[in-house]
């Protein structure tokens, strides 16, 4: 006896059948305690990839100021800024020997769209480079701490 012979109510029935409203509650169950397990730990992921990625960021830049020290004798000043990294000072003290070309192709933003800071003398260090992190503004804890060449 083939499919197309059985009695026409048996071939619905079968067709019919699917999951029970407990079935599905069961896996909706399931999948809220699997949610509220590894969500967080997901969540926390993009903010530590930030502070990674502006350390790396920062350093970049403090091996572009050391090349920029040792062939012009000494650091940019607060001034200058950063920018003396990519396009040669006109404000004094003039550098004697500027790599034509810079020492960076363009200026880094940090990952949350700012501009690094620069300080000649720096606060923590000879010269400071930093981001003032996920908040934009000096000081905090956490994601929204600093982050400088003082962290390296």
């Amino acid at each position: 006896m083939n499919r197309f012979s059985a009695p026409r109510s048996a071939r619905f029935s079968r067709a019919a059948s699917g999951f029970t409203l407990i079935e599905i509650m069961v896996v909706v169950v399931i999948l809220g305690i699997l949610a509220t397990l590894v969500l967080p730990k997901i969540m926390g992921r993009p903010d530590e990839a930030r502070a990674i990625a502006a350390k790396q960021d920062i350093g970049s830049v403090m091996q572009a100021l050391s090349l920029y020290r040792l062939d012009n004798s000494r650091y940019p000043t607060t001034e200058q800024g950063l920018k003396a990294l990519v396009a040669k000072p006109t404000t004094e003290p003039l550098p004697n020997n500027w790599k034509t070309g810079g020492y960076l192709d363009k200026l880094p933003k940090d990952p949350w769209g700012n501009v690094y800071q620069y300080l000649n003398p720096g606060v923590k260090g000879e010269i400071d480079v930093f981001s003032y992190g996920a908040d934009g503004k000096p000081g905090g804890a956490g994601p929204d701490s600093d982050i400088g060449s003082w962290d390296r």
